[in-house]
């Protein structure tokens, strides 16, 4: 028997596959080849392509995976991917929020939580309060796992950026200011991965990625 529960998740499942054409401001790092028909006579067949939400959020489970000995304190791992997995799914509504998009905060809580209300209203009540709890969790950053995750949230797209060779950062003419006091507070979650981080952002201020103020 097809129960009311299990359309109700696979409607939610249908409807998180929009993550796949979200796309955000960070670019992947191996770019993508076209396909022939694409190409023209002086094209060698790649082209850079934005990372989309999906992968993002795929990224970041393997990043708790691989990284979670590195918390700042011990996490209840499967928590944590559970909050990476779903923490943007509320961008399928309301829009890809820049990190340094100052005007664009001021309304992302409002628009965020109408679609958590939409988004998450699709599941079974017990998921749907499981999930939005969730979601809240990662927002508030007020646990172990969420601050954990919101350090992963940080540092993904920087690294990606490193690697590119600050291609967004450029874009967008961030300077090394800016970057450092967005992502500090990585180590909140964990203080050798903002380690890390601080000699990649040293390294991309002396290569020219970022402008020097």
């Amino acid at each position: 028997m097809i129960t009311e529960r299990l359309k109700k998740q696979i409607e939610f499942l249908l409807e998180a596959d929009k993550m796949k054409s979200l796309y955000r401001q960070t670019y992947i790092i191996h770019d993508e080849k076209r396909c022939d028909s694409m190409r023209d006579a002086e094209d060698d067949g790649y082209h850079k392509r934005r990372e989309n939400d999906a992968e993002h959020s795929f990224h970041l489970a393997l990043f708790a995976m691989t990284l979670a000995e590195h918390a700042n304190v011990p996490v209840d791992l499967l928590r944590v991917m559970k909050m990476v997995t779903i923490h943007d799914i509320v961008e399928i509504d309301a829009g890809d929020t820049y990190c340094y998009d100052k005007k664009g905060y001021e309304t992302k809580r409002e628009r965020e939580e109408k679609a958590a209300d939409r988004l998450f209203g699709i599941l079974p009540p017990d998921q749907a309060a499981e999930y939005r709890g969730l979601w809240e969790e990662f927002e508030a950053m007020d646990t172990a796992e969420s601050r954990f995750a919101a350090a992963l949230d940080r540092m993904q797209p920087m690294l990606l950026n490193y690697a590119k060779n600050g291609v967004s950062w450029q874009e967008h003419g961030l300077a090394y200011s800016q970057v450092y006091e967005r992502n500090r507070h990585i180590g909140n979650g964990s203080e050798e991965l903002w380690e890390y981080m601080e000699n990649v952002l040293k390294d991309s201020l002396g290569k020219g990625f970022l402008k020097d103020e």
